[in-house]
């Protein structure tokens, strides 16, 4: 089987995080689109694999979550029936750890209570002790939280309170912090370190780009660029204000990795025998 030379994959890989698109990553390489898809795909599976399986046992102090919209193959109102299932608004959940920037978990898939608690489970299995969890105040996080962590965690939200019109203070929005159950400190009740990495995943991967043809055609490759996206944050980016990467600042590696590691990944796991995939279809 062809195989690309390992600075064409290094390149399209970096290209891939930097919120360069398919297209115009196939003319710039000079590789056609199927090629890039393939090797998004190939390299996606590998680094879901990767954090499902290492990603785990993490202290956590702090963990802050929010969701992002995009949408995928239409946006919902003008989604057909002959569209396919997944066509329509798509949500990106993300859990970061406030200390170190560590994505803990993230999961796709739509805003409802399932979602949640598929999200809350799944971070509950990555963490160990007491975190505090800070969130804003989408109504399905309540219950998600309490099932997935019981009585082992301290929680509490942002409220946003948005007005017509500006008060005396020339403000249009109002915040507040409340506490939910457990003891969580007010004073570090925030979403911000979240909030800024919704930021860096709309300028570095294109298909969250609002008001541009790059979004996502396929469900399943909407996850994998995530699960990639994902990986090179933890594990080859080095953050400025951590001066190391977040999985260093987490003790979960000594050092940081690059993207020839990534295609290591790649190559790893094309080696081992077929096995069921890590992706998990998720309906919108």
């Amino acid at each position: 089987m062809n195989q690309l030379p390992l600075h064409k994959r290094v390149m399209i890989l970096k290209m891939l995080v930097e919120g360069v698109g398919m297209r115009p990553i196939s003319r710039t390489v000079g590789v056609s689109i199927n090629t890039v898809t393939k090797l998004l795909v190939d390299a996606g599976f590998a680094c879901a694999d990767f954090h499902d399986s290492v990603v785990r046992g993490i202290h956590a102090r702090r963990i802050e979550c929010d969701e992002i919209w995009a949408f995928c193959h239409a946006r919902k109102k003008n989604v057909t029936p002959l569209s396919p299932d997944y066509a329509g608004d798509v949500w990106t959940w993300i859990a970061i750890e406030a200390d170190n920037r560590l994505i803990t978990s993230y999961d796709v898939g739509d805003r409802s209570i399932n979602t949640a608690y598929r999200f809350m489970r799944d971070l509950r299995g990555r963490v160990v002790g007491r975190p505090q969890l800070n969130t804003d105040a989408w109504k399905a996080y309540y219950m998600a939280i309490k099932a997935a962590f019981g009585p082992h965690v301290d929680y509490a939200q942002l409220v946003k309170v948005m007005h017509d019109q500006p008060n005396p203070a020339g403000k249009t929005g109002e915040i507040t912090k409340a506490p939910i159950f457990g003891d969580p400190n007010m004073e570090e009740v925030s979403t911000s370190y979240v909030e800024r990495h919704n930021l860096s995943l709309r300028m570095g991967i294109r298909r969250f780009t609002r008001k541009t043809n790059g979004h996502s055609k396929k469900l399943q490759n909407h996850f994998l660029h995530l699960a990639l996206h994902t990986v090179y944050h933890n594990f080859v980016k080095e953050l400025q204000t951590l001066d190391r990467t977040p999985a260093m600042a987490a003790g979960i590696t000594t050092k940081p990795y690059d993207m020839e590691w990534i295609v290591g990944l790649i190559d790893a796991r094309q080696a081992k025998p077929k096995r069921p995939a890590n992706y998990r279809k998720v309906s919108n």
